[in-house]
């Protein structure tokens, strides 16, 4: 279980959602929607500091990770994260570990 960022990526995390150094960006799986590996549940985010993080990776001083009580949801997979065009945001992609 890993997190991988295109600088792309991190960069609209930075814009977007006003990051700066020592701040973390917390990712957990929430009730509705679906992933491509995932039915009726989709990935969620929120700012806050890593607590009891199970997996965190600092980028730019910045902490993106994923908290000891998520792990279900993230379990034998990795997450991609690109910048699409298309939408202006990030791209989710698990894949397997």
């Amino acid at each position: 279980m890993k997190i991988n960022i295109s600088d792309e990526a991190l960069n609209w995390f930075i814009d977007e959602m006003g990051l700066k150094a020592g701040d973390g960006v917390h990712f957990y799986g929430k009730v509705y929607g679906k992933t491509n590996v995932h039915d009726g549940f989709s990935l969620a985010m929120q700012v806050k500091k890593p607590a009891d993080p199970e997996y965190e990776l600092k980028l730019k001083d910045i902490s993106f990770f994923i908290e000891h009580g998520d792990i279900w949801f993230f379990s034998g997979y990795n997450l991609n994260i690109d910048y699409d065009s298309a939408i202006d945001g990030p791209k989710y992609t698990f894949v397997d570990e």
